[in-house]
């Protein structure tokens, strides 16, 4: 049975409030956790982000507040930027009731806190060590507080806070409702829930919840030489209006960051490095969608939420199911498609494996787009250009007039306007190629042959090399061609285009349990023949 948010036990101030956010069903963790909220007993919730976990504990919290002007719910979160979005959630909630909710973080001028504090603050929502600061100075008191928030706990605990946590939680009115919310529910996230909260209710979704039927998942085999060419082509292919691309290291951050602008395209990088005015700096692009694309590893991207992201791109496959689950969570937004794309290296394949048994699901994988697919989807916004920059007019036009003339006197309109979007507006072919040269290895036809360093040694089997193979590289086992397998080496043929895919795959894994190696076979030496006698001078 469907559920509304006019089901909920609220005041019809709150459903209008939601009505105007253009929400009507709740979400899974809104529809389980906002009933046991408005019980009044302490609730353990299990959600990552994306899952509308803020309205799950935010629509009680102003439901339950009066007007009266002193702090009545306190809401910590691990970064600033959670604390802001948390913050402007509740403004939206409380619209039509009299509620004034601070951000309070460090970073931003302790005195403008102190002075909106003094004024009457109903909901003060911040970081531990901020929120520690006023309470030393005692500028904030806690001690009529009835709700508790414990927003990303795992985050928290991860970033080291959990000594503020518990200095803060001290400080609160005992006589109070603790929520606490989490992605993962660690030891330490446990052993804080049975000190400071009394028999909390547990809710829960389950991850097939929250990788909503909105965000379409797909994944890319790409060759680790030729990645940044092939995500070229892929969001050259896309109509990409907010894309998150995730990367594993600050570094490659930093490389990818450096890569897209040299290419063209807007992009900035978010890492962990930054000063928190470059972080705003960079945040304040992406919302106002002066740059198309946000670059981030998972630490950078905490606390990220913004509404019209399309889609969001694992550059780096991530390293757990969960940060999977949470990174894709950030596309899809408030009823909107969202698409989910991943690359997966040839020796990402095992990895890739294991995050869809979590998430029980199969990721469809998708080809890389060729130039042919790129080029016909660009065709009308490179039309759409022309003809802009044509209708503008402008003094350029006479300045190039002679170099036109001299141009179409010797080429056909046709060649000229060709080379000028060959030039212009193709992307690098080399991703085309697969980027290998593996010459004569004496295979079959339309063949490659591999050499490995083991075999009857570590118990190789056709059946055990052909299966690993068809893991890896995604084809069937059947696919693979002859195998010999000798005493201390083997010979294996792999169809040409999947080739470089075998190669990257195989080239330092291990099978049996034994690490390999995989070069390219030496053709096969060819019969001597006699030599012809030689001439006689």
């Amino acid at each position: 049975m469907t559920m509304y948010f006019n089901d909920f036990q609220i005041s019809d101030l709150i459903k209008r409030a939601i009505k105007d956010m253009g929400f009507e069903e709740p979400s899974p963790i809104q529809e389980k956790a906002i009933p046991v909220i408005l019980e009044g007993g302490d609730v353990v919730g299990q959600a990552q982000t994306g899952t509308g976990k803020t309205a799950a504990f935010g629509i009680p919290i102003v439901d339950k507040v009066t007007a009266d002007r002193y702090v009545q719910a306190l809401i910590l979160t691990p970064t600033r930027e959670l604390a802001i979005q948390v913050s402007g959630e509740l403004q939206k909630l409380s619209a039509y009731k009299n509620i004034r909710t601070l951000p309070i973080y460090g970073g931003q001028s302790i005195g403008h806190q102190i002075r909106a504090l003094k004024q009457g603050v109903q909901v003060a929502i911040g970081t531990p060590g901020r929120i520690l600061d006023h309470l030393r100075r005692q500028t904030l008191k806690l001690d009529q507080v009835h709700t508790v928030v414990l927003d990303e706990a795992d985050e928290m605990l991860d970033m080291g806070f959990v000594d503020d946590i518990e200095a803060i939680l001290r400080q609160v009115n005992n006589e109070r409702q603790t929520l606490l919310f989490s992605a993962t529910m660690p030891p330490a996230i446990k052993k804080l829930s049975r000190k400071y909260m009394n028999s909390p209710k547990t809710v829960s979704i389950n991850k097939g919840e929250v990788t909503a039927p909105l965000i379409n998942q797909m994944y890319y085999k790409v060759l680790e030489r030729n990645k940044i060419d092939s995500l070229c082509r892929i969001i050259d292919s896309e109509d990409v209006e907010l894309g998150i691309l995730f990367c594993r290291t600050k570094k490659g951050v930093a490389e990818l960051t450096e890569a897209l602008q040299a290419r063209g395209y807007l992009a900035d990088g978010l890492h962990g490095d930054l000063t928190q005015p470059q972080r705003d700096a960079v945040m304040k692009k992406f919302r106002d969608s002066s740059i198309e694309f946000l670059i981030a590893t998972d630490v950078a991207a905490r606390g990220i939420d913004v509404e019209n992201v399309t889609h969001v791109i694992n550059y780096d496959i991530p390293q757990d199911p969960e940060s999977y689950v949470h990174r894709i969570g950030r596309t899809g937004r408030a009823g909107r498609k969202g698409l989910a794309l991943t690359l997966v290296t040839p020796r990402e394949m095992k990895h890739l494996r294991s995050i869809e048994q979590e998430i029980k699901m199969s990721i469809p994988s998708q080809d890389v787009p060729t130039i042919e697919d790129v080029v016909e989807k660009q065709q009308n916004s490179w039309k759409k250009l022309i003809s802009d920059t044509i209708a503008s007019g402008g003094k350029e036009a006479e300045l190039f007039a002679p170099l036109v003339h001299e141009i179409l006197a010797e080429h056909t309109p046709e060649e000229v306007v060709s080379a000028l979007l060959r030039m212009n507006f193709s992307t690098d072919t080399s991703a085309d190629e697969a980027g290998y040269n593996f010459g004569d290895t004496g295979g079959a036809k339309g063949m490659i042959r591999f050499f490995i360093n083991v075999g009857r040694n570590v118990n190789m089997t056709p059946k055990i090399l052909a299966d690993e193979i068809s893991e890896l590289v995604g084809i069937p086992a059947k696919e693979v061609g002859r195998i010999d397998i000798f005493e201390n080496f083997t010979f294996v043929e792999v169809p040409e285009d999947v080739a470089p895919f075998v190669y990257e795959a195989l080239r330092y894994s291990r099978i049996n349990g034994a690490r390999v190696n995989l070069e390219p076979a030496k053709p096969r030496p060819k019969r001597e023949r006699k030599p012809s006698p030689a001439p006689r001078r």
